[in-house]
């Protein structure tokens, strides 16, 4: 089924979800307050024509742009979002759209392992797509027929949101430990320990125990911690080299956002507040992680 598919944004998610989609579909494309590709000048026109709306934006535009096309949706359009942060009211995109659609449209998010350039390559990724309405998992099973982004249908929207914001903040100790050359068994530590901590966030807003072991979870936090051109692996080597004059990413502003507005209790979660701490103070970095470390051997029996 041939859909028409209009893209917001025309960064590098946008470019890749071109390249997945324009072969196959009638894509369109607006992009900083103009359409790029179209068969109208205004977003307005193009929304009302549109069945499948891509936001390929970061979250924090998400509430003005869903708010400003909501008026002009089709009544069967479905609006999807790939958005991996919170936004500076401490929302995740899927609340977002809760918010501003509520009944009145159907939305879902596509999370997981799927880096842009990998796509435009020819490569594989791979995504949870949950849906306000599961039925419309056939029209996203069309849009992405043929292409190289595998899609599969999945459940708990909000824990998945979750996962794929919180993994920002782990994979950022990735790259501390890649850096201080702490090993392959640290890495091993590290992704069990924040595999178990999402769990407990996730439980915490409602979710499911085992939503960070998905696409959204596990598999984008492997991707992210350990790919060569994660932004946040290479943000954790450069506060192990003590290189602190510029720190800034989703993680961080997740990190900030999450002590601000006290989102969960995240002093509760151990590996978590490492990251909280090296961020915010990098020049007690190494000692912050051998507190850490010291804390896990005074409580090592209880894993027996």
């Amino acid at each position: 089924m041939r859909l028409r598919v209009l893209i917001l944004g025309y960064g590098e998610m946008g470019h890749a979800m071109e390249y997945l989609l324009a072969a196959r579909h009638d894509v369109r494309i607006w992009n900083m307050g103009e359409v790029v590709r179209g068969n109208h000048a205004t977003l307005e026109e193009e929304v009302a024509e549109a069945q499948v709306i891509l936001f390929c934006l970061p979250v924090n535009p998400h509430h003005e742009i869903a708010s400003r096309i909501g008026p002009f949706l089709a009544p069967d359009s479905l609006c999807l979002t790939i958005a991996k942060g919170l936004d500076e009211a401490g929302r995740t995109a899927a609340q977002v759209f809760e918010r501003v659609f509520a009944d009145s449209h159907h939305f879902g998010v596509i999370y997981g392992p799927m880096i842009s350039e990998e796509i435009r390559a020819g490569r594989y990724a791979f995504a949870d797509t949950v849906l306000s309405d599961a039925a419309d998992f056939d029209m996203v099973h069309s849009l992405f027929r043929g292409s190289t982004l595998v899609c599969q249908q999945a459940s708990d929207m909000h824990g998945r949101s979750w996962s794929v914001i919180l993994k920002n903040v782990y994979a950022i100790l990735f790259g501390v430990a890649d850096e201080l050359k702490l090993g392959d068994n640290m890495r091993g530590h590290l992704m069990v320990a924040a595999i178990a901590e999402l769990s407990g966030i996730v439980q915490s807003f409602g979710g499911k125990a085992n939503t960070p072991y998905s696409y959204a979870g596990l598999g984008d936090l492997l991707t992210t911690a350990t790919s060569a051109n994660s932004h946040h692996h290479e943000l954790g080597c450069k506060l192990a080299r003590g290189e602190w004059h510029d720190i800034s990413g989703e993680g961080v502003h997740t990190l900030q956002m999450v002590e601000q507005f006290r989102l969960f209790d995240w002093r509760a979660y151990p590996l978590f507040s490492l990251a909280h701490d090296i961020v915010t103070a990098p020049q007690a970095l190494p000692e912050r992680l051998q507190d850490y470390l010291r804390q896990l051997r005074e409580v090592e029996r209880c894993a027996i």
